[in-house]
């Protein structure tokens, strides 16, 4: 798929711009603070409905304003172009339209659009919390189907009222919450052991990719890999429930699940948060975000949109080369505030300042 137009109204600093986009690579080059970010951040809520910085959508309104608007052409590989808008209030419901029809669900939208980010931000997926880890598992896993997005929110709202349950018991197990917790820990079990099926199938999916991708990197070959074997799958989540009940009613909060979950990440046998260097942690993270990259471009068919967002800034001169000459096919956005490199051969440079296209060219 490519974004053939994107329009912003009173979204960030932009007050009215457009931007006409190319299938191949185009720069977006500007000073820190003049939209870059902003751009690539209006493509990714259309995308996801979410914003990349994890920020709330009202702070994407312009500073003095009640309603931003994003508006972009998509061109499927079947050859329909649709119109995909959204209308982000600072007050009250935010507003999705397909075609100018409006959706009544937003997880209708997923699909219309796929977007792959990559951001300096992303060294968090080394160096975060576990956190940090699950999301980027269960964001893939939307973006590879996007029923998956059901099964993440039954999980948390399971998990919601099961820790209100908690924390009315006030430590005391007595039959009516063990009664009520055995309801809600069928519900769990079915849900929990379902995310950890499919969070297991991705893993193993992204491995080689990930191996490939980290390798092409650091130009050479490097033993990288990803763990996940949470001890509750051993037996099954409901088992687990089962063992932990005490102790959560006693705590207030469920202790075991999908929810505590963590992905352990190795370079060269070594845990990489804490035995690598931050190039290779930098390296880590690029090439987690390209293997799922891959492998949605894989499932679908149709590569998403890849958006580099001032990422080649955080490279040195050998990885930043590496990532340039091993971009996947499809569209591409690669954002900049320095001087684009001398291996780097755009199909079109943009230059923006204030918010606002200065110059639009070869």
């Amino acid at each position: 798929m490519i974004v053939e137009r994107i329009e912003l109204r009173d979204f960030r600093n932009y007050g009215e711009a457009s931007f006409a986009l190319i299938p191949g690579v185009t720069a977006v080059v500007g000073e820190n603070g003049q939209g870059k970010t902003n751009l690539a951040e209006a493509l990714t809520y259309l995308a996801t409905l979410e914003s990349f910085r994890g920020v709330p959508p009202e702070a994407m309104v312009r500073l003095g304003c009640d309603q931003a608007i994003i508006r972009a052409e998509v061109l499927h590989d079947d050859g329909r172009t649709l119109l995909v808008e959204a209308e982000i209030n600072r007050s009250g419901r935010n507003r999705i339209f397909v075609n100018r029809q409006r959706l009544a669900r937003s997880r209708d939208l997923l699909g219309v659009l796929r977007v792959s980010v990559f951001s300096p931000d992303d060294l968090a997926l080394v160096k975060g919390g576990p956190g940090e880890r699950r999301r980027f598992l269960d964001d893939a896993l939307v973006a590879l189907a996007p029923k998956h997005d059901v099964l993440r929110r039954d999980l948390d709202r399971i998990i919601r009222q099961r820790n209100t349950l908690l924390k009315q018991a006030g430590g005391r197990l007595s039959d009516d919450v063990s009664f009520t917790l055995d309801v809600w820990d069928a519900k769990f079990a079915q849900v929990g052991d379902e995310l950890g099926t499919v969070r297991a199938a991705l893993v193993a999916d992204m491995s080689p990719l990930l191996h490939q991708a980290y390798s092409a990197l650091a130009d050479r070959e490097t033993p990288v890999g990803l763990l996940y074997e949470p001890a509750w799958r051993n037996g099954g989540l409901a088992e687990a429930l089962a063992e932990a009940r005490r102790d959560d009613v006693r705590r207030g909060v469920s202790t075991v699940g999908p929810h505590r979950d963590d992905v352990e990440l190795f370079i060269n046998d070594m845990p990489a948060r804490t035995h690598s260097s931050q190039g290779e942690q930098r390296t880590y993270a690029l090439a987690m975000r390209m293997a799922v990259h891959r492998l949605v471009a894989q499932r679908t068919d149709s590569p998403p949109v890849l958006v580099l967002d001032d990422v080649l800034s955080e490279l040195d001169r050998g990885r930043s080369r590496a990532l340039l000459e091993h971009l996947p096919a499809g569209q591409v956005i690669l954002t900049t505030a320095a001087a684009l490199p001398e291996h780097a051969h755009p199909d079109r440079v943009v230059r923006i300042s204030s918010g606002a296209v200065v110059d639009d060219g070869v």
